[in-house]
Order: structure tokens, then sequence, then C-alpha cells
């Protein structure tokens, strides 16, 4: 019977023959690319930009670990691991907590999409590029948005924002507490209670500042926290991770319509994590070796300790603004007490193109910066000291690189 089958295998019939000679039918018309043909090759970079920061070995080496199914128990265990630590350096006890497939973007979306129906009030923080992000998204689903404008460099008052609460009466706030655009921190204590006497929800986004600086998601009362894998937690990008209050919880799990995506459906999200107590049902095809890279991150920082972390950063960062104004340079956010300590703006010294200094820096000391972005373009270099990358070694080589930059770089007569 073997052999009967073996012979049937080994001698397609005549239909058979002619879809094989259907397949082959036509010619190849665009070859295999050449530079495919080619090893990969990586340069060797410091980066001190805003993100992504460099990968700490140990994180480097889950990414060559053997891929396992994403809903093996062994990977639910991961997971589970991963919800403890992001509630660790969250400082939050909300069950509703899990990654979402993608980078910080989506975490953004992933609370709008959730939380807002079009025609509800939407109260915005846009003091950089991503309070910008945050407004066009929430127009985008038709909610009311109503913008608090300020120019780059700017952060907001409980007066301020007492003022829009009362005016435009927002189911959610949106706040950034550490804008890498600008080099701002956001102060947070007494933006959850004021909301909740306005019967709205807090949403920060953490992206810039998570581990760097100190943040209490229960304690100061946000409602929506999130943040991403590839600054302080030195994880690859394309993870970001969030957690939701029990008054926020409410809002999402009573809404009168269904959100725009399924993807981001946090019902479907939240029972994918466990977050639901109810069997998992599959969602999406998780990022496995991704997920190795970021339990790591967390652990890396557990180990560490959130204070030390804080510690680390604070002075590092203040070593760092020492060096930059020893060379005349002027940092973008005058107020000591809102700099974030994550990512320093520096203001484009007067007659030079941001862009000479930023090429010369990685093109002779293999250390990338970054120009501003959004409002803030053109007028700021940005250096980041974020995880590991946050030391007085690192800043010694950052400064030394502009030292050099400023003295080679042409500089326009004013």
């Amino acid at each position: 019977m073997f052999q009967a089958l073996a012979k049937s295998s080994a001698e397609p019939g005549p239909q058979a023959a002619g879809w094989v000679q259907t397949m082959a039918s036509h010619q190849l018309l665009v070859p295999p690319p050449k530079a495919l043909l080619k090893p990969l090759s990586i340069p060797k970079r410091l980066l001190l930009g805003p993100g992504p920061s460099n990968l700490a070995p140990r994180i480097m080496s889950a990414g060559g670990m053997q891929i396992i199914g994403p809903m093996d128990k062994e990977m639910y265990q991961i997971m589970d691991e991963i919800k403890e630590g992001i509630q660790y350096v969250f400082q939050t006890r909300n069950p509703l907590t899990l990654v979402i497939t993608g980078s910080g973007h989506c975490a953004l979306e992933a609370a709008l999409v959730n939380v807002l129906e079009p025609g509800d009030s939407f109260l915005v923080g846009v003091n950089g590029i991503w309070g910008q992000r945050a407004m066009d998204v929430g127009e985008r689903m038709g909610a009311q948005v109503h913008p608090m404008t300020k120019d780059p460099g700017g952060h907001y008052t409980l007066q301020e924002v007492e003022e829009g609460l009362a005016q435009h009466k927002p189911v959610l706030l949106f706040l950034t507490h550490g804008e890498s655009s600008t080099g701002v921190l956001q102060p947070l204590d007494g933006f959850g209670e004021l909301c909740h006497r306005y019967k709205c929800l807090l949403l920060v986004d953490s992206v810039a500042s998570l581990g760097g600086t100190p943040l209490y998601m229960d304690q100061q009362g946000i409602d929506i926290l999130y943040s991403g894998s590839q600054k302080v937690l030195n994880a690859p990008p394309g993870t970001s991770f969030i957690s939701f209050s029990d008054k926020a919880k409410k809002k999402m799990y009573s809404r009168k319509t269904k959100p725009f995506s399924f993807y981001l459906d946090i019902k479907w999200l939240a029972n994918f994590w466990g977050c639901d107590d109810q069997p998992r049902m599959y969602h999406h095809t998780i990022p496995v070796i991704s997920l190795y890279g970021l339990r790591e991150s967390l652990a890396l920082i557990a180990e560490q300790g959130l204070e030390n972390s804080w510690r680390q950063h604070r002075e590092a960062t203040a070593y760092l603004h020492r060096r930059l104004q020893a060379l005349g340079l002027q940092l973008f956010v005058k107020d000591p007490v809102l700099r974030l300590p994550t990512v320093t703006a520096v203001a484009v010294p007067a007659g030079y193109d941001w862009r000479d200094i930023v090429s010369y820096v990685l093109d002779h000391f293999d250390i990338q910066i970054i120009g501003g972005l959004g409002p803030s373009a053109g007028k700021v270099l940005r250096i980041g000291l974020l995880g590991r990358n946050a030391t007085c070694e690192n800043v010694d080589r950052v400064t030394e690189a502009l030292r050099a930059a400023l003295q080679h770089c042409p500089k326009k007569k004013l």
C-alpha cells in the first residue's frame, strides 16, 4: 500500500502535471537583489539621541534565543512576568496592564481608540510633537479636540488645566510627562485629582521619561499610562505597554460603539494577556523574540531598582548640563526643575547649521545625536542619556565630540 502511495505521489496525473507546467510557465522578471546576497553589516555606534538606545548584552542574547509558540504555556508565563515588570516600573496594581505590539504611537492610538467615542470632548496639552500627534489621532476619530497650545519648552500648571477642564468638560486629558522633542519634564502631582473632580480621565505619555525620573501611576491618580521599550529600558523598538485604572476600564467597557480598531481593541487584548481571568483566546501573533528582550529589560531595571535608576539619570544628566554650559551652549529649558533627565535639548548655537554638527559628531566620533522634531525642528540639538547609556564616560565622549564639531563646522557670519 505504501509503495502504491509512493508511486502515485511520484507520478502526477495529467491534471497535476498541468498544474506543475502552469506554475513554471512564466519567467522571473525580478532577480535576487545583489545587496541581499552579501552579509548584513551594522556599524558600531553610540546612540545618544532621544531613542532608540543601545541594547544591553543580556537583551541581545535574548534576541538570539529560539522562538516558541505564542500560545504555549511557557510564553504565557513570560507574558505574565512582563506584566508584573510593567506594574513595577509604572508603580501600579492595575490588573488591566499589558503590552501593545507596536511602538509608543501604537499605545497612544490604543488609548484613544478605546476611550474616546465620536463627539467626546478631548483636552490635549500640545507643547511638543507628542501633543500634536494626540490631537491628530483624536481628530481622526471624530472627537471634539480642544488643544492647549504652548510654545516649545512650555509646560502646564494646575490652574491652566483647570480652566480647560471647566470650559470644555472633557472626558479625557492628555499630557506628555517627558516631551522628548523639547526636553521638558511635565509635573504630574495633583493633575489626577484635579481631573477626577471634573469627571475627566488622565492619560499620560511616559515614553521618554519612564525609568529616568520618578513616576507613580496609582499615587498620582493617572488613569491611563503608556510607554515604550526602546528608551531607558534599552530594549528593541516595536513594543509598548499600557495600563488602565478601574475608572478608565469602566469608560471603555461601557462605550456605546465598538472601537474603530480590532487590532487595538482592549477587550480582546486584555483577554489575550490574561487580564480578565477568562481562558485566553488568540488575537494576533505576538512578536515573541521582542518580548524576550522586553522581559529581560524589565528584569534588569528590577535588579537595579527604580530609585537607583532615577538617581543614575539625574546625576549623569546634571554632569552633562555642566559640561554643555562649559562649552558655551545654552540649555533650551531654562528652569532646571522642568528639564527632562533622559533627553536634553540644547539651543542650536548661533551661526551654525544643526545638520553640520550632527553629521560631524556621527562621522568623526560614531556618536549619534539628533536635531529637533516637530515644533522644535531647527531650534535644538537633542542628547539622550537612556538606561545603560546614562554614564559620565558617555557624557565626556559626547561633549568632546561637540567641542570638536564647534571648532571645525563652518559658521555663518551673523
